[in-house]
């Protein structure tokens, strides 16, 4: 959407690129905005591998076919560990990067809970979304509407999750490896947490910068992991502040 600058949105784990369309409709004001769908995720194809690298790999051959010499990247979690990794990689390709809430640190499998409810949910004997919603065992309300989100009709009277449950099940411990020893990226890197997030502490300061020297770390106050849909606002006027600046 829209003209300018390439600026690169990739979203997290069970996510896709239309959970970034308000915002990237507002950035392509100023901005050519691209909202990707990350491999095993949304539109985008299914693969039996899945890796940060494999990730990096992908984003590399869409700017080449696209023909982008240089793009600003912003990543929300998953997203945002593929930005760190494909920025550490080739920082020629790299005008300034954004990270959402996710550090360069190894975290530890969570994603249990979801991955369980996404298993029991018998999608071939249900008729209708409702059926769907009411079967399934995810307690928190924006966490349960996020994820419906990707559940549509793959062909009529049959229910499917646009995501690979399959896959990202048997690899979601990969999606919490940290960075490489010794990757280093040198250029304007933001980081942005929310305030009542546990996934970016104080203490991860010293590692970020190890990795990104040039790196900023701000926190909307009041938001939790998915800040950018909680705080829509505070989050733009942030990032907007760095890219512009």
């Amino acid at each position: 959407m829209g003209e300018g600058s390439a600026l690169i949105i990739m979203h997290g784990v069970f996510g896709s690129g239309d959970n970034w369309q308000t915002l990237g409709r507002k950035w392509s004001e100023n901005y050519q905005v691209h909202l990707l769908d990350m491999r095993n995720h949304g539109k985008s194809p299914h693969s039996d591998e899945f890796s940060y690298e494999l990730m990096s790999d992908d984003l590399l051959q869409y700017l080449d076919e696209h023909k982008i010499s240089k793009a600003l990247l912003l990543g929300h979690s998953m997203g945002g560990k593929v930005g760190m990794l494909f920025s550490v990689l080739n920082p020629e390709r790299v005008e300034k990067l954004v990270v959402a809430d996710i550090a360069p640190k190894p975290y530890k499998p969570h994603h249990q809970k979801i991955i369980e409810a996404l298993q029991s949910l018998d999608l071939e004997n249900l008729n209708s979304r409702g059926e769907a919603e009411e079967a399934f065992e995810i307690e928190d309300e924006g966490t349960r509407q996020f994820l419906l989100k990707s559940l549509y009709w793959k062909e009529k009277g049959r229910l499917a999750w646009r995501f690979n449950v399959e896959v990202i099940a048997r690899e979601v411990g990969k999606v919490g490896e940290p960075l490489p020893p010794n990757a280093i990226f040198r250029g304007e890197t933001l980081f942005v947490r929310g305030g009542n997030s546990w996934y970016i502490q104080d203490e991860d300061e010293a590692n970020i910068q190890e990795h990104f020297p040039e790196a900023k770390l701000d926190t909307i106050e009041g938001a939790g992991h998915w800040l950018h849909a909680e705080k829509p606002s505070e989050f733009k006027e942030v990032v907007d502040n760095f890219l512009k600046g």
